[in-house]
């Protein structure tokens, strides 16, 4: 899990990609990938694993969901091509993908009271 968010945000640290300039840009999220849907459809479930979470008290719960959602992103990270990416919009696609999995994790270890790393 760790992992997984020091791989993304040495994607951002490689390219000279600001998060926050992303997210202002706010590029369309295109999903034309089987991996890129995988990895969508994963984040778009963690509010639901945080809220059995707290609701349950089962902290083993969001620990799945990250463990699961870091192998989500292994797969897309070895699937697909973000910097390498010479199509300029499928590109920035894939960057405004990763930044909310970066966020997820970040979001989902610090719950779990565990430091997200910059780089490993």
């Amino acid at each position: 899990m760790q992992y997984a968010c020091a791989r993304i945000l040495g994607i951002f640290r490689r390219g000279e990609i600001s998060r926050e300039s992303l997210r202002d840009e706010a590029p369309a999220i295109v999903l034309e990938d089987d991996a890129e849907r995988a990895l969508a459809m994963a984040l778009n479930r963690f509010a639901d694993a945080v809220d059995i979470t707290v609701v349950e008290r089962r902290p083993n719960v969001l620990t799945g969901y990250l463990f699961e959602t870091a192998n989500t992103f292994s797969t897309f990270y070895n699937t697909c091509s973000v910097l390498k990416e010479e199509d300029p919009a499928r590109r920035l696609s894939r960057l405004a993908l990763c930044d909310p999995a970066a966020r997820v994790f970040e979001t989902g270890l610090e719950f779990l009271g565990i430091a997200s790393c910059d780089q490993m």
